[in-house]
């Protein structure tokens, strides 16, 4: 059994389709999902209820991603307000996140992202939960705050790690987990295979990600659960492991990381 540690199950993507959806990740050995929800989205929200009913093993994040840091310029604070609200109603909710910075696009001003990201991780901290990482030509910035905010206290993931050793190591270094998603399957992707074979046994995770980054050979096309056996077969075949023992390590993990 394997476990996709983080995916969009409530995209509206999958609207129309989320009970097959739900079979086939299923049918391909995948236990649970953690589904990374918007804070504050009723239509996320409530695609994820409709989850639950088909699948109840599923968990989810809640937070603010820096996309929509600048939503809460005003008042950083209410983001970690509405997280806390949503995360109180939600008995599925085990992490916060996705939360962190984002340099590559800018929608939200930096200093607005790093405020919103800091009052969050107060928040996680004051929930005992794990935090989701995004974190995106900001390396520098993101791992600051996380020492800045103890969030060693409660530990998290760098989701869809795609740096390089040297954040893979800061990373390890704050107690925290590294995971791999379809990227890793990329041809070009050798020396993040490289990567993930040094992450240590107890510290390593797998995803999807999904609708996006669809693994190799499902390249270009709505990515799904089902598909995270791809990458626990690269992950595995990097580390020269068997795929049935990685899929049980990782799977370990997730629940020793979010307590599902």
């Amino acid at each position: 059994m394997m476990i996709d540690s983080h995916c969009h199950l409530a995209d509206e993507t999958y609207s129309s389709d989320l009970s097959d959806v739900v079979a086939r990740a299923r049918d391909a050995g995948v236990e649970r999902v953690l589904v990374v929800l918007e804070a504050g989205n009723e239509r996320e929200a409530a695609q994820a209820g409709r989850l639950q009913e088909l699948w109840p093993e599923t968990r989810v994040s809640i937070g603010v991603h820096p996309h929509q840091a600048h939503q809460f310029a005003d008042d950083p604070q209410r983001a970690a307000t509405m997280v806390r609200e949503q995360f109180e109603r939600t008995p599925a909710a085990r992490a916060v996140g996705e939360i962190g910075l984002d340099y590559h696009y800018d929608y939200s001003p930096r200093d607005v992202q790093q405020a919103v990201f800091r009052a969050q991780l107060v928040l996680a901290r004051e929930l005992g939960r794990p935090v989701v990482i995004h974190t995106r030509e900001a390396d520098a910035d993101t791992l600051a705050i996380l020492r800045d905010e103890r969030a060693a206290d409660v530990g998290g993931v760098f989701h869809c790690f795609t740096g390089d050793q040297q954040l893979a190591d800061a990373a390890l270094a704050i107690g925290f987990h590294v995971s791999f998603a379809g990227i890793v399957t990329f041809p070009k992707a050798a020396s993040l295979r490289e990567i993930a074979m040094r992450i240590p046994a107890d510290r390593l995770l797998v995803e999807t990600d999904s609708p996006f980054l669809a693994p190799v050979p499902h390249r270009g096309k709505r990515n799904e659960p089902a598909h995270v056996a791809r990458v626990v077969g690269t992950v595995a075949d990097a580390r020269a492991a068997d795929p049935a023992e990685l899929a049980r390590l990782t799977s370990a993990n997730f629940h020793t990381l979010f307590r599902p």
